[in-house]
């Protein structure tokens, strides 16, 4: 088979397409587990991954080489000023906008500068209790800033502990977005393949989707066991499902080392300074989607391809290279797969559902509306509620991919099809539900209200797909709208009567620059108003068109010296 025929595919790699490097055998992209796979483009500018189950898209991330704050980074900041109404200090950590830093998230990474409060203001607590005591009442500014934030120590105490100038260790929880800073946090986690660091808390937990009753109580023991400072905790995440004891050791000594090392580079400054990079795209990948299912693994980079086995092998999952595969094919990587047709519905507004539906996605500032309609399907069972339930299902599953693969979050309104049966109602929770269940993202779902909307919120840790991808048109400003070339006509005409009648501008030869679309409807549909517009003023009008000029846009000048005429 030719290279040529073999691109034409365009689901499993052929031989000729892909090879395999860690054998030196010619892969046929066969999986022995299943379809899905991991598909890496690496390129200069720009890296990105998707995740494909049976050839469709269920995950998309983009990733740019710049210095905005990424979750997961770890900073040195310095606290700039303290704000009592917000409850928050807002902390330089070198970036362009000052980190946003909630009380509550405050004393996590310095439990004893509050013990040390406490000790030295034993009122404190005693205070928290007389407060207790007093009736309830609505909450005034003042009552706010005595919000318990610690054992002790309300939100009134923190700008004793905390003062402007300090220097604190933070980690971002939350990338800028939009015109808001970094969210940050002193509850600083580093996590790993297996296991997740918590240099601040002594505890040691399992993730919560290890479900097996005796596997849990066996690595309940693997993780007591691992050598550990006192005061440090761990989480054992859900891929450690099965593994051994090697894995975890191997895994806890490189977490400990990143520690080290950003307390090392943490004594060394005073300024704020970025101490340690959350991982890269292919690092990530491999850290959070590789898991047993995963079938394929294909990379248009030797250099990545290389370091992925590499990474492989030091994290324990050897075994794996051989799903490796180096896209050697013509064709860039993401038009082999038909990935790039896929990504066209992710920056659609509607999105098509098998049974003739369709979602339609609205981002707003506040939250994500979705409205979910059967279409304008002939079919004469669209009315019954099973072809209702039918739809509203689907729409369940695709609302749920298309969060994902679009990476929004916040408040989540969901506008589904009306259903008369309480059981229909309770299954389109239940089956929402179950899909939110393996979200990496944190959601939480509602039942369906007596109106028919489904409300959910999702976990926001950075700017959505969208917003990476686009910007603001120039034109419309993101409204999707201009102004009709009837409403321009309107408004230059209202505005050439108003300098006409101006006396200090009688008898000037006026000149009316617009976009050419504009200058075509005064020319045509609205000519005999300009030629009532001339017979009723002395002055002579001419009109031009010019193209760098905004739809909207229009100019009056004097025609003799170019300057604006008002």
């Amino acid at each position: 088979m030719t290279a040529k025929k073999s691109e034409k595919k365009g689901s499993l790699p052929e031989p000729n397409v892909c090879d395999c490097p860690e054998t030196g055998e010619k892969s046929s992209g066969k999986s022995s587990s299943d379809n899905r796979a991991i598909i890496l483009n690496c390129e200069m500018m720009e890296r990105r991954m998707v995740l494909l189950n049976n050839n469709r898209l269920e995950e998309y991330q983009v990733e740019r080489d710049d210095d905005t704050p990424k979750t997961g980074n770890i900073y040195l900041g310095k606290i700039i000023n303290l704000d009592p109404l917000l409850q928050a200090a807002f902390v330089d950590i070198g970036a362009a906008k000052n980190a946003f830093l909630h009380y509550s998230d405050m004393l996590q990474g310095y439990p004893e500068l509050a013990e040390k409060y406490r000790s030295e203001h034993p009122e404190s607590e005693a205070q928290e209790g007389g407060k207790k005591k007093k009736k309830k009442a609505a909450k005034t500014a003042a009552q706010a800033e005595n919000i318990r934030i610690a054992k002790g120590i309300t939100a009134a105490d923190i700008p004793n502990i905390f003062k402007p100038g300090m220097m604190v260790l933070v980690q971002v929880v939350k990338s800028p977005i939009s015109t808001k800073g970094a969210r940050i946090t002193t509850d600083i986690t580093i996590p790993g393949r297996y296991l997740v660091l918590m240099p601040y808390h002594n505890n040691r937990n399992l993730s919560s989707r290890i479900e097996s009753t005796s596997e849990r109580e066996r690595l309940k023991k693997v993780i007591s066991e691992l050598e550990l400072p006192q005061e440090m905790g761990l989480i054992c995440r859900t891929v450690g499902e099965g593994r051994k004891s090697t894995f975890f050791k191997r895994d806890l000594k490189l977490l400990l080392d990143y520690w080290h090392g950003i307390e090392k580079e943490r004594a060394k400054h005073n300024t704020p300074k970025l101490l340690f990079t959350e991982p890269n795209l292919v690092d990530r990948t491999l850290r959070d989607f590789l898991t047993e299912d995963i079938g394929q693994i294909v990379v248009d980079d030797p250099q990545a391809r290389d370091h992925i086995i590499s990474t492989m092998k030091r994290i324990g999952t050897a075994k794996m290279a051989r799903k490796v595969s180096l896209y050697k094919g013509s064709l860039p990587i993401f038009d082999f797969y038909k990935i790039n047709q896929q990504l066209k519905d992710v920056f659609q507004r509607e999105v098509k559902l098998p049974s003739g539906g369709a979602i339609v996605i609205d981002e707003t500032e506040a939250l994500i509306a979705i409205d979910v309609n059967t279409g304008h399907s002939k079919n004469s069972a669209a009315d019954q509620p099973e072809f209702i339930l039918k739809t509203n299902l689907e729409a369940a599953e695709e609302i749920y991919r298309q969060l994902r693969l679009r990476n929004i979050g916040g408040l989540v309104v969901i506008d589904f099809i009306d259903m008369k049966s309480p059981q229909h109602r309770e299954e389109v929770f239940k089956t929402m539900r179950k899909l939110v269940k393996s979200d990496r993202a944190r959601t939480k779902v509602l039942p369906l209200s007596n109106f028919g909307l489904m409300e959910m919120t999702r976990q926001r840790e950075q700017e959505s797909i969208k917003d990476q991808i686009f910007n603001f048109c120039p034109y419309c400003g993101g409204s999707g709208l201009v102004k009709s070339a009837v409403t321009m006509s309107a408004e230059i005409q209202r505005k050439l009567n108003s300098v006409l009648k101006n006396k200090s501008n009688k008898n000037v030869p006026v000149r009316v620059f617009m976009h050419p679309d504009i200058l075509a409807r005064l020319r045509n549909s609205d000519a005999k108003l300009l030629e009532d517009i001339e017979k009723r003023h002395t002055n002579d009008l001419s009109f031009r068109a010019d193209p760098v000029l905004h739809y909207e846009e229009f100019r009056i000048v004097d025609a003799v010296t170019g300057s604006e005429l008002q």
